[in-house]
């Protein structure tokens, strides 16, 4: 039997012991509101200590999106009440999301994402954290929050500096969209099934009977049975020598772009110039606020990103790019937005400084309470 919730924008059933769950959203490309956020804490809290449920899937309603992020336009609005709705929905998002990490280790359950569609921001929050990620023929994956003057959130400055070189930065910086086989090469989906198996993985999962190695080595053995290799190639490997040339050891995203500037090789100029002007659409200072993110994160973890994460949420909407940039993309949607400061070469380093600088000792924290540690 089918149950809703969020009205209606979280739908769940439990059949054989999985409980299926589904983001039902798929007018808003199954976008992530705050009653969602809500609601999908309380599952989980639920699921962790209920023994008719061994294992949850979850997949986005629709055949675009698994998930799209979070709910951009009511951000703005909400931005602009200036009523503290903002801080309860981040915080809220990242424990989730921080929950969904650990759901394994505190559990031994199985959280299984099946990501084949558009997955961005919020929906890679809610997906990094699976012990299986599975992508198809329509995922499209990325962390455009440059675009609209935010930073890669979500747990991103974690599953993004642990991307395979500079890829990770790249990433960040850019919001290049990836296909399956790119997804699978960063580590940041762990399995390809062709989106016309889902049915039958479904029967699979519906008929398991032989649990007794364990519910993750069933879940693995069923994913492993209906993987397949991406039809279409990775585009990132070729690019990788280029990649960590350009963006590796940089100490700003200036010397990033100059480095692109002079690219020589005939098999990366193209590339290397797209890639300047990409980035000359981007908010300035959040550019070089996500590369010392990604800097620092490399040498954190999981809980200390998160409230690293928590800290320049609030600097970012404190500074008014994002409520600029979301303006300017999908408000107005004139496409020109205002940023401040206009350039990198205007970014002054005491700027970057202050998004960094703490607004909460340790004990008082919001996310204080967050275990050290992380599932991978």
């Amino acid at each position: 039997m089918q149950t809703s919730f969020s009205n209606g924008e979280l739908l769940v059933e439990v059949r054989n012991q999985i409980a299926h769950l589904t983001l039902n959203r798929p007018q808003a490309l199954n976008s992530l509101t705050h009653d969602m956020i809500q609601a999908l804490s309380k599952l989980f809290t639920a699921w962790a200590i209920d023994d008719g449920v061994q294992a949850i899937i979850v997949r986005g309603a629709g055949d675009k999106a698994f998930c799209a992020g979070g709910d951009i336009r009511a951000l703005y609005d909400t931005a602009r009440r200036h009523d503290g709705s903002l801080f309860e929905f981040f915080r809220e998002e990242y424990e989730l999301d921080f929950a969904i990490h650990r759901f394994l280790a505190n559990t031994h359950k199985p959280y299984i994402a099946w990501i084949d569609g558009i997955v961005m921001g919020g929906g890679m929050g809610i997906s990094q954290g699976a012990v299986l990620r599975i992508v198809g023929g329509r995922t499209k994956m990325a962390m455009p929050e440059t675009s609209i003057g935010m930073f890669p959130d979500v747990g991103g400055s974690y599953f993004l500096s642990r991307c395979p070189g500079a890829t990770g930065l790249y990433l960040g910086l850019t919001g290049q969209t990836l296909r399956a086989a790119d997804a699978l090469y960063t580590g940041l989906a762990t399995h390809h099934i062709a989106s016309e198996s889902a049915f039958e993985f479904d029967y699979a999962l519906d008929t398991l009977v032989d649990w007794h190695l364990g519910t993750l080595v069933a879940m693995r053995e069923i994913v492993q049975k209906f993987s397949s290799k991406p039809i279409e190639a990775a585009t990132l490997p070729p690019r990788r020598d280029a990649i960590d040339r350009h963006f590796a050891g940089k100490t700003s995203v200036a010397a990033i772009v100059a480095s692109l500037q002079g690219e020589t090789d005939p098999h990366h100029r193209e590339w290397a110039q797209q890639t300047v002007a990409t980035l000359a659409k981007k908010s300035p200072l959040m550019l070089e606020v996500t590369r010392r993110q990604l800097e620092l994160a490399e040498r954190m973890s999981l809980a200390e990103c998160f409230r690293m994460e928590l800290n320049l949420v609030m600097a970012t909407f404190e500074h008014k790019d994002v409520v600029e940039g979301i303006r300017a993309l999908l408000i107005d949607k004139d496409q020109k937005p205002v940023w401040n400061p206009a350039s990198l070469a205007e970014v002054k380093p005491e700027q970057i400084n202050e998004f960094f600088r703490p607004r909460w000792d340790n004990a008082s924290h919001p996310l204080a309470h967050m275990h050290i540690g992380a599932t991978r």
